[in-house]
């Protein structure tokens, strides 16, 4: 083959296979731009409305015994490193958190031990409102439960059921821990409520108050006796008028400290 007819075979050869790789690139950049603009809008949709449960806090935030839950303590400054974080101190028991097992038990499960599949469920919201008007420490009875079970359905095993007794609203006023006269003061469930809810296998109960069991109480009754059986709640939930009665699920950031008896958590609810 002479020189010529050799470098014309190698050019139509190059140009063959770039035609090739050009539309095969073109086609992929198709399929990329049709995934791209398809997986945006199901991933919207599938995400749905998302509410934030959590409080942020800060050493003001009100606790059960009065104290600060968190303390700040520059550990490394800006101005003298160009990076800067904090050394906290913070209290289990503050802001929105949990209320493990073992925070009344001697030996129950911790924060950490917590199944992870309990941590995601479907979200029952029960409204108190009208009854917190009217009395500081209601509190959600069987009768409740009830009248929710009646409008909405059956609590589904392994439910969080959260109370909106509207005292969310109060954070930022010493109303939301005390009476004027300084005792404690606000709603909560009562142990008939929450024995209830344990017969239908519901996984937690929230609440967005300082305590699952109401200001007034002498025993801590649904303390002593909901953590112990292996289930557990959450105390100073946030935006739970944001909800409907059913039909969210909750995603509960808990801790993993080991032998924690609870902690601060971020508590969301998907729509």
């Amino acid at each position: 083959m002479c020189d010529a007819c050799l470098i014309e075979n190698i050019k139509s050869q190059m140009l063959s296979r770039r035609a090739l790789f050009t539309g095969a690139a073109a086609t992929t950049a198709a399929v990329v731009a049709t995934g791209l603009t398809t997986a945006k809008p199901a991933l919207a949709q599938s995400a749905g409305k998302v509410v934030d449960l959590t409080h942020a806090y800060d050493g003001a935030f009100p606790t059960f015994d009065g104290n600060p839950g968190i303390f700040y303590e520059p550990a490394v400054k800006f101005a003298d490193s160009g990076y800067q974080l904090w050394k906290l101190t913070i209290y289990e028991h503050t802001g929105t958190h949990i209320d493990a097992p073992l925070h009344f038990t001697e030996d129950g499960t911790s924060v950490a031990d917590l199944a992870p599949e309990k941590l995601v469920c479907p979200l029952c919201v029960l409204d108190l409102t009208a009854k917190a008007k009217d009395d500081a420490n209601a509190m959600v009875e069987p009768a409740d439960i009830e009248a929710w079970v009646s409008a909405n359905g059956e609590i589904p095993a392994g439910a969080c059921v959260a109370m909106n007794s509207g005292w969310a609203a109060k954070v930022g006023d010493p109303l939301y821990r005390n009476t004027p006269d300084g005792k404690f003061a606000f709603p909560g469930f009562s142990k008939a409520a929450t024995d209830m809810l344990a017969g239908m296998d519901v996984a937690c109960i929230g609440v967005d108050t300082l305590s699952l069991d109401p200001g007034n109480s002498a025993d801590f009754a649904v303390h002593f006796s909901w953590l112990p059986g292996g289930r557990f709640g959450i105390e100073n939930m946030a935006n739970l008028d944001q909800l409907p009665a059913t039909g969210a699920t909750v995603f509960i950031g808990a801790p993993k400290h080991k032998q924690g008896t609870g902690g601060p958590a971020r508590v969301m609810a998907v729509l």
